[in-house]
């Protein structure tokens, strides 16, 4: 059986081809060295990319081309983002170029994302490791090149803007080999040294293969270990590092560094004079109004004539003083007259003869008193000598004087009654008459019961 035959035109096939290589492939990242570059005057780019085994013819057209931020050149490594398609006119498969990199810098930006990405789950860019910057620093730290513009750019500014705060400029290679380890030693030998109150870490523009140095974990790290104050002044504007990240404040330009840790001295003049004036305007207004105040004071002074004021009040108290001493002589006169009434009835009814009769009597019941008393204390005496008497042939000290002793277990101890509760080496307490002595058991002597 003869089946139909499906005849393509050649238009028709690469079209077919086309569609199912824009389908087929997604938009992916090609890595290659160019060569064949041309650039058409409609504005569209003509590059091959190959490596060591094949090439791929590309195209970048206009809108995408104007965008580019590097210059395509025959040789250049570059890494291009775009889909797979067609040129049908001459059924060639060729790269449509949306986005180009230059493949270094491509590789260096990853490395700066990925490494951004570590030290901030690190805690190396957390705002409350960020130290405030110093109001007026007594010194100011800078690392940097010594022959470079960023050094004379920052020196200037500071020389501008505070002349007598003293400049330690920390000398560093700020690129190439060795430049990290050099940033790394001066900023802990800053720490170390304590000479200045805040550091500036800066370099001029460049690439981003030129500020890779600030780029390094060793300098982040550096910077955060850092007891000074850190203010990163690295490239332009436009450009990041992992330094601006870490230090405590960024800033946009090596000068804008210079700018922020210093005070302007004349700005700070003019406002002081303004401050002064407006301190001299406030006095003078204080002192007008205190001025007027002390006039309107004078003036209700004036109003109220407090000295004639005055001298009639002395004149009433002189006159108060005058009737006070008239009374007051009136009344000792009074009383003067009546003393002397008082002194006749005294004398007339003299009370000695009383007083006398009542001393007698007093001294006769003082005798009477004490014969009492003497009579008392013989009989109150006589029975304290028979009770000491009866209380001394009771007591263990008569017995004591007839020779005999008083075993206790210790000088203040209970008496020692019986045998039983002794122990041989035991040491007993005996009391004599006149004192005791201490002494050890070595034999014990039992008596039998009668």
């Amino acid at each position: 059986m003869q089946t139909e035959r499906i005849i393509f035109s050649i238009t028709q096939l690469n079209a077919e081809v086309g569609q199912h290589l824009a389908q087929g492939f997604p938009a992916l990242w090609v890595e290659g060295e160019i060569s064949n570059f041309i650039r058409a005057s409609s504005g569209h780019l003509y590059l091959s990319l190959k490596d060591a085994g094949a090439q791929v013819r590309c195209a970048m057209f206009k809108g995408r081309a104007a965008t580019l931020k590097l210059a395509p050149k025959n040789g250049l490594k570059v890494l291009v983002r775009g889909k797979v398609g067609l040129y049908e006119p001459r059924g060639e498969y060729q790269f449509i170029i949306e986005h180009m990199e230059d493949a270094g810098v491509g590789a260096l930006q990853r490395q700066f994302e990925e490494l951004k990405h570590t030290l901030q789950a690190q805690g190396l860019f957390a705002p409350e490791h960020k130290r405030p910057l110093p109001a007026f620093p007594r010194c100011i730290g800078v690392i940097t090149s010594p022959t470079g513009a960023a050094v004379r750019d920052i020196l200037n500014v500071l020389k501008r803007r505070c002349p007598q705060i003293p400049v330690v400029v920390y000398p560093v290679l700020v690129q190439g080999e060795g430049s990290k380890e050099q940033i790394v030693n001066a900023i802990r030998q800053a720490d170390r040294e304590q000479r200045c109150d805040v550091l500036i870490v800066a370099r001029g523009g460049g690439s981003i293969e030129d500020l890779w140095s600030f780029n390094e974990a060793s300098v982040a790290h550096a910077i955060h270990a850092c007891s000074l104050p850190v203010i990163s002044g690295v490239g332009h504007e436009i450009d990041f590092t992992i330094a601006d990240f870490v230090a405590d404040v960024r800033a946009p330009t090596p000068s804008a560094a210079a700018e922020l840790v210093s005070p302007d001295m004349g700005a700070l003049q003019t406002h002081a004079q303004r401050l002064l004036w407006q301190l001299q305007r406030h006095q003078q207004r204080r002192l007008q109004h205190a001025n007027e105040h002390l006039q309107r004071l004078q003036q209700r002074l004036a109003n109220q004539r407090p000295t004639q004021r005055l001298q009639q009040r002395f004149q009433r108290v002189d006159e108060l003083e005058l009737r006070l001493r008239t009374a007051l002589n009136r009344r000792l006169q009074t009383h003067a007259q009546r003393l002397t009434h008082a002194q006749t009835r005294l004398h007339t009814q003299s009370p000695l003869r009383q007083i006398r009769q009542q001393q007698q009597r007093l001294e006769h019941w003082q005798q009477a008193l004490e014969q009492r008393l003497q009579q008392q204390l013989g009989k109150a005496q006589d029975r304290l000598q028979m009770q000491v008497g009866k209380l001394h042939a009771l007591s263990p000290l008569a017995t004591l004087e007839r020779g005999y002793s008083i075993v206790r277990q210790h000088a203040h101890g209970a008496v020692i009654k019986e045998t039983a509760p002794l122990r041989l080496g035991q040491s007993v307490y005996t009391q004599l008459k006149d004192g005791g002595f201490e002494s050890i058991i070595t034999q014990i002597q039992e008596v039998a019961p009668n």
